[in-house]
């Protein structure tokens, strides 16, 4: 049985460790996280996946950025699952649930830089116009509309929320 949480203060260090272990060294050198530098995650979205006993299975966190210099959007990453777990489908359950939390809680798009023979499966899509900090291959620059046509005519540079 799985648990999803709210990650809490106390989990951030026990993340950031799951995070090391599941992606390359020099994550924190990858344009995403110039957006993130100084600003306060998305915490009602930013989740945790543990076991019966409490081990971290898996964990995701959203951050706030603009597109186009005004409009609102949240940027999902990172998402990882411990490698003793992978292929359980907990990468996908926290983003489902995550993506219905962030519509309930009023967020009208998402984005992510990714693969899109896996997120397409959530709804995301290539975000033709939406260009993220170098260097960043465009064609992994996806996201999803909460709501109907909300990346219509988005355009323009990602940025830091302030």
């Amino acid at each position: 049985m799985i648990r999803l949480e709210q990650e809490k203060a106390e989990d951030w260090w026990e993340v950031e460790a799951l995070y090391d272990l599941c992606f390359a060294p020099g994550r924190e050198a990858l344009s995403s996280y110039r957006l993130r530098d100084g600003v306060a995650p998305v915490a009602p979205l930013c989740l945790t996946a543990r076991d019966e006993d409490g081990t971290l299975a898996a964990a995701i966190r959203y951050w706030p950025v603009r597109v186009g210099g005004a409009t609102e959007a949240l940027l999902l990453g990172p998402v990882a699952v411990h490698p003793t777990r992978q292929g359980e489908g907990l990468g996908a359950l926290l983003i489902q649930d995550s993506l219905a939390r962030a519509r309930a809680g009023g967020w009208e798009r998402v984005m992510l830089v990714g693969d899109a023979p896996y997120y397409s499966r959530f709804g995301f899509e290539r975000l033709a116009g939406v260009e993220m900090p170098p260097p960043t291959n465009p064609d992994r620059v996806l996201g999803i509309a909460l709501t109907e046509g909300a990346w219509d005519g988005i355009t323009g540079k990602v940025e830091r929320a302030e």
